[in-house]
């Protein structure tokens, strides 16, 4: 989705992309479940679909602006305070998941409105 341009030039030159879907929006929302543990490179590899080439970077940039933090060669969620926040609504967000079961299009579309009418 484009920007304009006022928008491109209020963004910093380091803009961290945490849209859903983004490597980095995956690693947070992962951590974000798990904020009581801390993980080697390779977990993330084997539970999120990232590369093995990005992992890494994604991770340090995520440090850069402290909102992870890692000792030896595990990671996990940073201590900045903005954090709490993301972790309690991922949280959130997994309990609703867990409590409500999956979605049905076709169920929802033979219930819906006719738009036409």
């Amino acid at each position: 989705m484009p920007i304009n341009i006022d928008e491109f030039d209020r963004l910093p030159d380091e803009a961290l992309d945490l849209t859903e879907g983004s490597n980095a929006h995956r690693v947070l929302t992962f951590l974000a479940e798990h904020p009581d543990e801390a993980f080697r490179q390779q977990e993330f590899l084997d539970r999120l679909d990232v590369k093995a080439g990005s992992i890494g970077p994604v991770l340090s940039r995520l440090e850069d602006r402290g909102v992870v933090r890692h000792k030896g060669k595990y990671w996990t969620l940073g201590n900045d305070e903005r954090l709490a926040s993301y972790t309690a609504m991922s949280q959130t967000f997994a309990t609703v998941d867990d409590r409500l079961p999956p979605e049905d299009q076709e169920e929802w579309l033979a219930h819906a409105e006719d738009p036409g009418t």
